[in-house]
């Protein structure tokens, strides 16, 4: 593999009602629902330490996603501007990496059931990374 590739491995999937992308709401504050994130056994000991209540960054990757798209109209609104996707949170992108801010609702050994998600049924989930609380020390 040369300095310029990257292999990401999916430590787990997320299980959700949303079936398709057209169900999913833009953004998970648009009325997603709550959705099942089952990691890979393999990584069981990385979610020592998080508990219900916590909120976490999961980093999907958007499986359904257009590679080849570098400009959209936001939101799929053609009366907006044609943008280019960096300036943008569409799914369509180069890499199609999604971040998803969610609170834990509840823990069953290796699944994780999270609020809001709008994250589709079957998307891998590449990293899970805690919210950080914002302080004048860090």
């Amino acid at each position: 593999m040369s300095d310029s590739e990257f292999m990401l491995y999916p430590i787990g999937t997320i299980r959700s009602s949303l079936k398709q992308r057209s169900d999913a709401p833009r953004q998970g504050s648009e009325g997603a629902p709550d959705a099942w994130l089952d990691v890979e056994e393999a990584y069981a000991e990385a979610l020592h330490g998080l508990a219900v209540g916590d909120h976490l960054i999961l980093i999907t990757w958007l499986h359904q996603a257009q590679r080849d798209v570098l400009k959209t109209h936001p939101r799929n609104d053609p009366n907006n501007p044609l943008t280019g996707v960096f300036a943008t949170r569409s799914p369509d992108r180069p890499n199609p990496l999604g971040l998803h801010r969610v609170t834990v609702l509840e823990i069953d050994g290796t699944r994780l059931r999270v609020d809001p998600l709008e994250a589709i049924d079957g998307t891998p989930v590449v990293d899970i990374k805690p919210v950080l609380a914002h302080s004048a020390d860090s």
